[in-house]
């Protein structure tokens, strides 16, 4: 800033910088508006020996790297939008910095501070701060309008700080869910995540639900065609859906949006929360108890293959669509906390993975869900119930090997042994069953006492 300032240039902090500050909470990112064009910006940083990434410069905007830290610099602009959803079909240069605030999606967004700490708000920002409020700068329809991802952005916002939106800005969404249509499932899907990842996420998706967000449909783009992606319809269903009350405290909705409250802000368990139980009510899965209350058996299971659709849809990374979906699959069956039945149910996980640092990293998070699950509105959570399971557990993972590769016999001596191919794994797998059933022991003089024995006997069968 000083730089800028130096060479004759107005220059600010611009955008969430200032709301954080004013709130007290360290910027993650800080950006600068100025009167500068990205030439003169381009010009400045040279002059002080900085680095610049012109890739945005048509937009006005230039990032400036000092040290290990990145900062958007823009040129004070206005913008004007046509039939794109996001993007803005012309941007002009030459305009002020109250013309710049003007232009930005929210009050508490739209606020300036000058080098010497200086707020610049125009449009009752700091106002909207103290009353923890989300209000649109300017008509509600004319920014949604203009660009229809500011709406998945209120959302965000309130997941973020907590905060409510003002009664115009709610019911503005609302009425322009048609622009939703032009937005690409990228850009939705990253909304949708910053806000299952918030400090408030059950907020956020309030505001999805009763808007009309998770009805819309956005659009994706493969090999130049462009058809229509649904957001999350599926979730709609789960508001006011009754659950056995011998069991559940809330019906499916809220107890779901507990849920994804409930897990650590991580993203395979935020998204397996918030599906976990999407199948519920589903015709096939939805039946009544003979006490006429109402069931879902199967839902786990259900849920899963629903999950592996919404998340392929919305383009999930692989890695995180794969874990959620086991996720999903597996919640809602946990053995008794005896040794017997919690390595029975080890076995059978385990062959859903390649390593044992996968399946204890998947393990914990599966906890973390169950634990979740429960504390969202259960009768009877019996938290110290799966704590016990959880203990037992996580000493059988530690005492007893579940892959190959944690046998004290690698498979080179098995194959000098007994020969190459397919025999080795089986013969890798036999011994992980004997150790698992307590016949041998993880030890290298046992192993290759069984190893000897298997091969005296391929000698002389």
């Amino acid at each position: 800033m000083q730089a800028l300032a130096a060479a004759g240039h107005a220059v600010y902090i611009v955008g969430g910088a200032v709301r954080d500050i004013l709130r007290g909470v360290e910027p993650a990112d800080i950006d600068l508006a100025t009167n500068a064009v990205p030439a003169e910006i381009v010009a400045v940083a040279m002059s002080q020996g900085w680095q610049t990434v012109t890739v945005g410069a048509a937009f006005g905007v230039v990032v400036v790297v000092i040290g290990e830290r990145n900062y958007e610099v823009a040129t004070f602009r206005c913008e004007r939008y046509g039939t794109d959803s996001h993007r803005p079909e012309s941007v002009a240069f030459g305009v002020g910095l109250a013309e710049d605030l003007a232009r930005r999606d929210f009050t508490i967004n739209a606020m300036a501070m000058s080098a010497d700490g200086r707020v610049v708000d125009l449009f009752g920002g700091r106002q909207d701060l103290a009353g923890r409020l989300i209000r649109t700068v300017g008509n509600p329809h004319d920014r949604f309008a203009e660009d229809g991802l500011r709406m998945f952005r209120a959302a965000r916002f309130a997941a973020r700080l907590g905060f409510a939106i003002e009664t115009a800005t709610m019911a503005a969404i609302s009425t322009n869910l048609g622009r939703v249509n032009g937005l690409s499932v990228e850009r939705v899907r990253c909304e949708i995540e910053k806000t299952l990842l918030a400090e408030f996420p059950a907020q956020g998706f309030e505001v999805l639900q009763t808007t009309g967000l998770l009805g819309t449909t956005c659009q994706a783009k493969e090999q130049g065609k462009i058809y229509s992606v649904p957001v999350l319809p599926e979730l709609e269903h789960l508001r006011g859906l009754p659950q056995n009350r011998q069991y559940h405290l809330y019906d499916a909705w809220r107890h779901t949006l507990e849920t994804v409250a409930l897990t650590p802000p991580e993203l395979h368990l935020r998204w397996s929360a918030l599906l976990h139980d999407i199948a519920k009510g589903w015709p096939g899965v939805r039946t009544l108890n003979r006490a006429g209350q109402p069931s879902d058996p199967g839902h786990d299971q259900a849920g899963a293959l629903a999950a592996l659709t919404i998340l392929s849809r919305l383009r999930v990374e692989r890695r995180i669509m794969d874990r959620v979906v086991w996720l999903v699959r597996q919640h809602l069956v946990l053995p008794v906390a005896e040794r017997k039945a919690v390595l029975k149910w080890l076995k059978r996980l385990a062959g859903d993975f390649k390593s044992n640092s996968q399946f204890t990293v998947a393990l914990a998070q599966l906890f973390s869900l169950h634990q979740a699950d429960r504390l969202a509105g259960h009768t009877q959570p019996d938290i110290n119930g799966l704590e016990n399971i959880r203990k037992l557990a996580g000493r059988l993972v530690q005492e007893v090997p579940f892959f190959p590769v944690q046998l004290r016999l690698s498979g080179q001596e098995i194959a000098a042994a007994i020969g190459g191919g397919p025999g080795v794994g089986c013969f890798q797998r036999n011994l992980l069953e004997r150790i698992q059933a307590g016949q041998l022991s993880n030890t290298r003089n046992e192993l290759v006492a069984a190893l000897d024995a298997r091969a005296r006997r391929i000698r002389n069968p």
